[in-house]
């Protein structure tokens, strides 16, 4: 009986101490979260989208990085790059028992529709650290497509920084997610999003492509807290400009 109780006490502090360690590495993950990923449109007709995401390893022995492709999607064309050599790095896309037979842990069980990207790269020595860039073109007609005239992007983020660029030629017309709302160089709108919690933020995002002639302006009543101000959404620029 003695025995026993030892035991169930052994086993007991072993739950424990993996549970604890389980929080503790959500709690490192998310301190150190220093992934930046950067979404591309493609035309809405193709459900094609290229990314890219930057990422820093710095865990002593890693010699290699999973991208868990997630179900619904299919990706296309992986590349990687050392970014503090510009070295291009060895991609292989696994799927099913391939992922097995490499023994790659996808962090869940292996399904036979189950897709990674691996990279792999000289393994962290102690004290250092990588930069890595790698870029992939996703294809998904669930989450990205067109509704009549309007572009959707329906896709959930769950990191702590996303930036999504509309094709060329597209204005924002809704977002359901607060957004940080640029024009980068070569005139295409950004939407750089920011999610501070633990979980996964909604991303909804809808477009019109621009005319090519005829109004480029259109009127919309804007109340503010003291007064309603008239603003004129460009639709060559996609920009908002406020009068009294």
């Amino acid at each position: 009986m003695r025995r026993l109780g030892f035991f169930a006490a052994a086993s007991f502090l072993g739950v424990v101490a993996a549970a604890q360690e389980r929080r503790d590495n959500r709690l490192t993950e998310r301190a150190h979260q220093d992934r930046d990923i950067v979404y591309f449109l493609q035309s809405p007709e193709t459900h094609a989208f290229d990314l890219y995401h930057d990422y820093t390893e710095s865990r002593p022995g890693v010699d290699k990085y999973v991208n868990v492709v997630r179900k619904g999607s299919r990706a296309s064309k992986p590349s990687a790059r050392m970014l503090d050599t510009g070295e291009s790095l060895k991609v292989e896309t696994l799927r099913g028992e391939e992922i097995t037979r490499a023994n790659v842990d996808i962090g869940e069980a292996v399904q036979p529709d189950s897709e990674a990207v691996v990279v792999r790269f000289p393994a962290v020595a102690k004290g250092r650290s990588v930069r890595l860039r790698i870029s992939e073109t996703y294809t998904d007609e669930k989450s990205y497509r067109q509704e009549g005239e309007e572009l959707v992007f329906d896709r959930s983020f769950g990191r702590p920084h996303n930036a999504v660029v509309l094709p060329a030629g597209w204005y924002l017309t809704a977002s359901a997610i607060p957004a940080i709302v640029s024009l980068t160089p070569e005139g295409r709108i950004r939407l750089d999003f920011v999610n501070p919690r633990p979980d996964e933020i909604a991303v909804l995002i809808k477009a019109r492509r621009r005319p090519s002639r005829g109004v480029s302006h259109s009127r919309f009543q804007v109340p503010n807290s003291r007064e309603a101000q008239w603003a004129t959404w460009n639709l060559e620029s996609g920009i908002w400009n406020h009068s009294d």
